[in-house]
């Protein structure tokens, strides 16, 4: 069957064309590898738009759903297999987690914009600069984590918000100390699967993660289920399963297959270029990073107002352990939101920085009407299915998980509708050189409004105040983000009509 006859059936970078877009000093532009690599950056902007978002939202979607499984999984088999405190325990350690993510999406996202819009300008070159640089980061942070956390453990579990003599905190401390061990793996399969996708490869990145997330299952229940290690089993199947996620993409960007190939011994460390790469990459990194200090923030909260407001002694240990839950059950919900927002980068990188204007609009606007139907869809579940949402995590629950669990979560979700226009009207402010938009509008949800909002609210009203904080931020951030994406519409509509 033609290429031509069946385009959707086959991944982009199996598909040809006689378009090449690669200058022809560069190295190896007239082999067949490299011609099919450039052709596959090329359809980026040549092929119908719903198609492309189609066929790289799949991908990215599945990419995003199975990386929450490290977390997810790792939770569902905790708590049947440990117990819910233990729950509570993971729930401790996800700032420090978050914090590792934010480092490996301020090289990872932040190179794989620099690479989609290179490649959209014909730079092979600087692409490849690009990647050099994001790899070697990415193993120096992750090297540096696993250091300064093996060295701070101690101070850093003090910060995390459990109470005295807190059951939650030993659970954390176990499973902290191994997940150590495999920041570099995290970071290095994390950061490069963006790179890879940003070629005009997503199937290849959907591959390597399905890889890491199925060894991830096959682990926990061994290690847990099988040898009773508990939550530490929970953390060497997790980096175990990331080392070979990691090794994964490493053998892909050396390959002749790539567009843009890894060669360490070409590199020339140069400081322009990684500012540059963490401006790209800035914005997320600073979302990722707030993000972290909120769920530092909501889980000091849950240990402070838990016992009063559940009516017993470890009720600030159950509040943790039902916001882990809900956390879980939000990833499902998010993960294909981030996977549009992520499907749609390539192509909007490429299209603007070829000034394909209309399909920068086209894309944009599909991409939104789709992250906006997957958060009605997790509205609608999350109201009408809590309890057997909850029933997943764990089958011997206590009387006062089951009374915060379900009521905390329908508060959280109401807003879930408007989340998706808001992901990917940021990103849309990244692809067109301006993060520093996209910063202001992460810091306005995260740090300008929901911070205040769980302080203020948890003062006055506990528990329940510090969950009602995040609706309400979510609406504030969706009118402000309305009002500049009215002119952001308006200018990409002169610049895809000048002579209107």
């Amino acid at each position: 069957m033609s290429d031509k006859a069946q385009p959707s059936e086959q991944p982009l970078e199996n598909q040809n064309n006689e378009e090449n877009l690669s200058n022809p000093n560069q190295e190896g532009s007239g082999s067949q590898n490299a011609h099919r690599g450039q052709d596959a950056a090329s359809r980026l902007g040549t092929e119908p738009v719903g198609k492309l978002l189609l066929r790289f939202s799949l991908p990215a979607i599945t990419g995003m759903i199975v990386n929450a499984l490290y977390n997810v999984v790792d939770r569902i088999f905790v708590g049947h297999g440990v117990g819910e405190l233990a729950l509570g325990g993971i729930a401790l350690i996800m700032p420090v987690m978050t914090i590792f993510m934010a480092f490996a999406m301020l090289f990872g996202v932040g190179a794989a914009n620099m690479i989609s819009m290179r490649l959209g300008q014909g730079k092979r070159e600087e692409a490849g600069n690009a990647l050099n640089h994001c790899f070697f980061m990415l193993i120096f942070l992750g090297l540096l984590m696993f250091v300064v956390g093996t060295i701070f453990m101690e101070p850093i579990l003090s910060m995390l918000g459990a109470q005295e003599g807190s059951q939650a905190l030993e659970y954390g401390r176990s499973y902290l100390r191994i997940i150590l061990m495999g920041t570099v793996f995290s970071m290095i399969g994390f950061g490069l699967s963006h790179c890879t996708r940003a070629q005009g490869f997503p199937a290849v990145t959907m591959t390597g993660m399905i890889l890491g997330a199925v060894l991830n299952i096959i682990l926990d229940a061994i290690f847990i289920m099988g040898f009773n290690w508990g939550v530490e089993g929970a953390a060497y199947a997790t980096i175990i399963s990331q080392a070979v996620s990691a090794a994964f993409f490493i053998r892909f960007i050396f390959s002749k297959k790539a567009v843009v190939k890894l060669r360490p011994a070409k590199i020339k460390p140069s400081k322009a270029i990684i500012f540059q790469i963490m401006s790209f990459g800035s914005a997320q990194f600073l979302l990722q990073f707030i993000m972290s200090g909120v769920q530092l923030l909501n889980n000091v909260s849950m240990g402070w107002y838990g016992a009063a407001a559940l009516g017993v002694a470890n009720g600030g240990d159950i509040a943790l352990s039902g916001w882990s839950i809900i956390g879980s059950i939000a990833m499902f919900f998010f993960m294909p939101i981030f996977g549009i927002n992520q499907g749609a980068q390539p192509i909007l990188g490429f299209n603007y920085g070829a000034k394909n204007f209309h399909r920068v609009r086209s894309t944009y606007k599909r991409a939104v009407s789709v992250a906006s139907l997957i958060g009605l869809t997790g509205f609608l579940v999350t109201m009408i299915f809590p309890y057997q949402l909850i029933g997943i995590f764990t089958h011997d629950t206590s009387a006062a998980l089951m009374d915060f669990t379900p009521r905390a979560m329908r508060i959280m979700f109401l807003m879930m509708p408007l989340n998706g226009f808001q992901i990917i009207s940021a990103n849309l402010f990244v692809v067109t050189g301006r993060p520093k938009i996209t910063i202001f509008l992460s810091m306005l949800r995260q740090f300008l409004v929901l911070i205040p909002c769980i302080l203020i609210f948890g003062r006055f009203w506990g528990l329940w105040g510090v969950i009602t904080a995040a609706p309400v931020a979510d609406s504030f951030a969706f009118l402000i983000t309305a009002t500049m994406m009215y002119f952001e519409l308006r200018k990409l509509n002169r610049q895809a009509n000048p002579a209107s």
